[in-house]
């Protein structure tokens, strides 16, 4: 099924506030109905109708005589029912999603970025002023399987003498991270390879400052068992670990010793559950020391810090 989002070119058409209002109470009300948040409502407005979440809150727009949508109503009810009968997720109905202080155009064909993946800049951060070595924020950092380039944008923003080097195997997913490093003005910051892991950087091993990496994680056999707007929608590239759903983990903690520099830091993004196995694949390996894992804001532990010996 081909979903249009509000990131494409369309004719601008006006609505009374009382409409508009009208329209957003049914909307809240079917959501209830088929278990969605009606909070997405709002954010689905503030896309389409470009209101601001005060005057939502408040329905202070309700009194106005126009407000201009970037489809006509009979379109939102079209693409909201796309919401809740197909559980296409809101992001790609509105095609962008923030992420940490920006936003980011996300399709079909990228794995939408999460909120809980926003703090692994902050642990790359955090892993170079413990570090021993001088100077990692100034080298070469990569982001394996960057997907929106979510990643690469986060190590961009906070190591901005840094040379980010971004790979996927997805040409839709690189078309899109292209798109949005030159909508955030990262373009000549960033470098996109398309490609499997570390294939196409043979040129730089030994000479990596940090690995971060959101890889796919999730064991094959409960892939069927997520939620209807992953399993149905979602890229399964990103998302299909193997048979443990260590597959890319474990690709990269053998591998990426060729790539890092010695003290080089390796940061890695897991599903729950999964870090005593990945402490274990770390800690087998003579490559890696300082072995961390480390929890997200919810307590979960979700990240696996190590450098190079």
């Amino acid at each position: 099924m081909v979903i249009e989002n509000l990131t494409e070119d369309s004719q601008k058409t006006a609505v009374s506030g009382l409409d508009l209002a009208t329209w957003r109470g049914w909307a809240k009300t079917e959501s209830i109905a088929a278990n969605i948040s009606p909070q997405e409502v709002d954010w689905f407005l503030q896309e389409v109708a470009e209101l601001d979440r005060l005057s939502l809150k408040l329905e202070s727009f309700r009194e106005r005589s126009q407000i201009f949508l970037k489809f006509p109503l009979s379109h939102l009810n079209q693409l909201w029912q796309h919401r809740l009968k197909d559980r296409v997720p809101i992001q790609y109905l509105v095609g962008v999603t923030p992420w940490r202080n920006f936003s980011l155009k996300v399709a079909r064909g990228v794995l939408i970025p999460r909120p809980e993946t926003e703090l692994i800049i902050d642990l790359a951060v955090q892993a170079v002023q413990k570090s021993s070595v001088p100077n990692l924020n100034l080298g070469h950092w990569v982001d394996l399987g960057t997907g929106s380039g979510a990643i690469s944008f986060g190590l961009s923003m906070m190591f901005p003498e840094a040379k980010i080097h971004s790979v996927d195997y997805s040409k839709v997913a690189l078309a899109i991270a292209k798109e949005n490093a030159e909508n955030l003005g990262l373009s000549s910051k960033i470098q996109f390879y398309e490609g499997s892991w570390w294939t196409p950087l043979e040129k730089l091993k030994g000479q990596i400052s940090g690995l971060v990496s959101n890889p796919p994680y999730i064991p094959t056999g409960i892939l069927s068992q997520l939620q209807p707007e992953v399993k149905y929608h979602e890229p399964y590239l990103a998302l299909d670990g193997g048979k443990d759903g260590l597959e890319a983990i474990r690709y990269l903690v053998d591998r990426s010793p060729n790539y890092l520099q010695s003290g080089g830091i390796w940061l890695v993004e897991m599903m729950a559950g999964q870090g005593e196995s990945v402490a274990k694949l770390l800690e087998d390996s003579s490559d890696y020391r300082s072995i961390k894992i480390l929890s997200d804001l919810a307590g979960i532990q979700r990240f696996a810090l190590a450098y190079r010996t």
